[in-house]
């Protein structure tokens, strides 16, 4: 039996990239690989099954540190090759390998004999290569990055990253990697104007446990509210939301609220939680804008299935899985026009609506809160967009291209 390997730096949180590692995973084992986890730390497989309806069980795990240390979660990138570097030696061959860095560079002297398969999310050239910031693709700084690593001590350790980060990456996927794919046309574009080619488009699934409603609950049965749905990050942009477009929403639907959930562990999350508490008092709106850190998924599905509207406020989303969620609820969705989510998920206004300004995204908001016609036809046109985005249809795509290749 052919050994393929699926590496990820990180499998011990709920994310889109776990979703795809392991989706790829189980997609790999129905085309007959003997699969195997490559990870920088040890992870609880049984989390998968709660997180995404995915059993991992049966795959065995190779790790490169014993126990998990998120401190030096950036540096570990680094080094995901050394466990694929230990599957190889135990199983002396690995016939292919999907990973979704491009920290592998040490690997490339075992290409003639391996399939190569890299994922990309979004580049990393457009945040550690001086030329592509002054571009300013994506908007420029990551600002997940100028959030947490822009300032002493942790300015340094970035620094140290950078530093070290040639010695490890490749230097073209579309010459290192066999089959190179990525989440949505808008990260196809973005790669195409760093490397020159165009990736295949391969969107992420929406996991297993969230099932496709093919009856939503009707425009009436609903309440005047707005979901948001992400980790509580400066990126998330729930700051624009609270300053910005709550209190002219307000004006346009006055018993509207907002409802925003999303995952408040580390203590950077937890002080954007406690900004966005504070904002919301100072402008007044506290009243109408719920924040709901760490809840079960159980408790998400009900606030889709009781709103008339699905809020997404990242500016160049790579692709988003939150988004894909609540479509898959038949809840309509207002997303900034940029990234994955504009260009596949609403399909450019044809699944979902649009914005580019405050005023913009009232409009969009409030047309869905009180248009019973416009909601219905959005929320049949998100059900049908994600009909295809299921486990079966990515497993389907991805046998596609490996057999393309390797005919």
């Amino acid at each position: 039996m052919s050994v393929g390997v699926v590496a990820h730096r990180y499998w011990g949180s709920p994310g889109g990239g776990q979703l795809v590692c392991a989706t790829t995973a189980v997609a790999l084992s129905t085309l007959n690989y003997s699969v195997h986890i490559a990870s920088i730390f040890p992870f609880n497989k049984t989390k998968y099954l709660e997180w995404f309806g995915l059993d991992l069980s049966k795959y065995p795990v190779i790790t490169l540190f014993p126990k998990d240390i998120k401190a030096f979660g950036v540096l570990a990138r680094l080094f995901l090759w050394r466990p694929i570097e230990k599957i190889r030696q135990k199983n002396k061959n690995i016939n292919l390998l999907f990973i979704d860095e491009p920290t592998y560079k040490p690997l490339l002297r075992y290409k003639d004999s391996m399939t190569i398969v890299e994922y990309i999310h979004f580049p990393l050239e457009v945040y550690t290569n001086p030329k592509w910031l002054e571009v300013g693709l994506s908007g420029g700084e990551d600002p997940y990055i100028a959030e947490r690593y822009s300032k002493f001590p942790l300015s340094i350790y970035w620094k140290t990253f950078l530093y070290l980060l040639p010695r490890y990456m490749r230097e073209n996927p579309f010459r290192d990697a066999d089959i190179v794919l990525t989440n949505s046309k808008w990260t196809a574009e973005v790669v195409k104007f760093v490397h020159g080619e165009r990736p295949l488009v391969l969107n992420p699934p929406i996991a297993p446990s969230i099932k496709i409603v093919k009856e939503p609950r009707s425009f009436e049965e609903r309440k005047p509210q707005v979901v948001m749905l992400g980790r509580f990050s400066q990126e998330k942009r729930y700051h624009w939301v609270v300053a910005d477009v709550v209190k002219r929403l307000i004006k346009e639907v006055p018993d509207v609220n907002f409802v925003i959930f999303g995952g408040a562990v580390t203590p950077t999350q937890k002080a954007y939680l406690e900004k966005i508490k504070t904002l919301a008092s100072s402008t007044g709106v506290a009243n109408r804008v719920e924040l709901r850190p760490n809840a079960p998924r159980s408790e998400i599905n009900s606030a889709m299935d009781q709103a008339r509207v699905f809020l997404h406020s990242t500016i160049n989303e790579h692709w988003g899985i939150a988004v894909a969620e609540a479509m898959a609820r038949g809840l309509p969705v207002v997303v900034h026009k940029s990234g994955g989510t504009w260009s596949d998920l609403a399909a450019e206004g044809e699944a979902g609506l649009g914005y580019a300004t405050a005023d913009e995204a009232v409009e969009q908001i409030s047309r869905l809160l009180t248009d019973e016609r416009s909601w219905k036809l959005y929320s049949t046109k998100a059900i049908e967009r994600v009909s295809n985005l299921t486990l079966d249809h990515y497993i389907s795509n991805l046998s596609r291209y490996i057999h393309d290749y390797i005919q």
